[in-house]
Formats: structure tokens, C-alpha cells, sequence
């Protein structure tokens, strides 16, 4: 990719199904047979922690090719005062044009808008072999853990970026993953029916 191709902008309401269906098609069969990752983002655009300002898509000769999107949370910091912060996702690009540079493109983008609105912090699960690139590095390194998780369980899916330098100095304690992340799967199931039929797999590799 050596001159853009592409535009990115926020999200429209005209865009919902075709970037629930984005989502669908890029996160089926990968985590989990099936997917609920197009049904999650249709429950957080009404959550009043969703950050309509970070809402993005990507456009490419006139086709949304990629989404990312945010949502607040907190730190619950161990001095017992709650940090704000941000967390991200689902972030998808097209399968066909994944590894093409669009991704990162699209992260660097989402995460430079939401450092100008002055957000902190911004942590979520991910691969820092993809991430890191961006300058996430593992939460642990900031002393910042995932809630519910074992001391001694391994938290290398779970990173971090400062968007202010410094804003988590001297800040201790434990993430909280925003309640609308959490969907009922016979919910999924029911919102699914509303898309074209796809055959959920059990493949190597899916963590649930």
C-alpha cells in the first residue's frame, strides 16, 4: 500500500448491518464456532459507555472494508480511587485484505483521534505480535491486571497503550471489561438468524 486507497470515518447509522456483517465474516470460526462479535457491537452502540466519536469505518472504492470502535472504562486502582480508560473493539478489516496494511492503518488512526480527545489510557485483549507495533505492550508492565484472572495465570493477551505519557505512573490495580461486552449467547443466536446462513466450525486454535 504505497498511496491510500482508502478513507476513514465515523460510523453512520446507514452503515450498521453492513458492518455487523463486516465483523460477522471476519471473526466466524476464529475465537469460537460461529462468532458474537457482530452481535456485541449492535448492543454497545447503545451503551451509554460507547464512544460514539471513535466509531470508525473504513472505506475503500466505496465499500466498508474495515471498523474499529471504543468504549470507557475503568481502573479500579488499588489506592482505591477508579482511573478512566478506555478500552477497544471489535476492530475488523475484510479477510480478503487482511496483512495488507489496513489494519494497522486503521489502528493508528482510532488510536491518534482518541489521544487528541484526551483519553489516558487505552487496554484490551489482543496479540502483541500485531499490537505491539502500534506501541501496546503487555498491561502487566503499567501494573495494571485483568480482573478475574489468577495471579499466577498467564496475562499476555492483555495489553496496554498511554495515550498521555505518564498517565498511568505511579497507578496500581484492576481493569474492568465493561458489562455490554458480556452477551447471552441465545441472544447471538437469535440475532444471527437475521444474517445468511453459515456453518459454525470447531477448529484448532479457538479459545472458547
Amino acid at each position: 500500500m504505497n498511496k491510500p486507497d482508502y478513507i476513514i470515518r465515523l460510523e453512520k447509522p446507514t452503515d450498521y448491518r453492513n458492518v455487523e456483517n463486516l465483523i460477522r465474516e471476519s471473526f466466524w470460526n476464529v475465537y469460537r464456532p460461529g462468532c458474537s462479535e457482530h452481535y456485541v457491537i449492535h448492543v454497545l452502540r447503545d451503551d451509554p459507555a460507547f464512544v460514539k466519536e471513535l466509531d470508525f469505518v473504513m472505506e475503500r472504492e466505496g465499500e466498508i472494508i474495515g471498523q474499529n470502535m471504543f468504549m470507557r472504562t475503568v481502573i479500579n486502582a488499588d489506592d482505591g480511587t477508579d482511573v478512566p480508560v478506555l478500552t477497544m473493539g471489535p476492530i475488523c478489516i475484510a479477510p480478503e485484505l487482511k496483512r495488507k496494511g489496513y489494519g494497522k492503518a486503521l489502528l493508528d488512526y482510532s488510536l491518534e483521534k482518541a489521544a487528541s480527545l484526551g483519553f489516558g489510557a487505552v487496554l484490551f485483549e489482543g496479540n502483541i505480535l500485531f499490537y505491539g507495533k502500534s506501541g501496546f505492550d503487555y498491561a502487566s508492565k503499567f501494573g495494571i491486571r485483568y480482573h478475574d484472572l489468577p495471579e499466577d495465570a498467564d496475562s499476555s493477551f492483555f495489553l496496554c497503550k498511554e495515550l498521555i505519557p505518564g498517565y498511568l505512573d505511579l497507578v496500581t490495580g484492576v481493569y474492568q471489561t465493561p458489562a455490554g461486552y458480556y452477551v447471552d449467547d441465545a441472544d447471538v443466536e437469535e440475532f444471527d438468524c437475521l444474517f445468511p446462513p453459515k456453518e459454525k466450525k470447531k477448529l484448532p486454535g479457538q479459545i472458547f
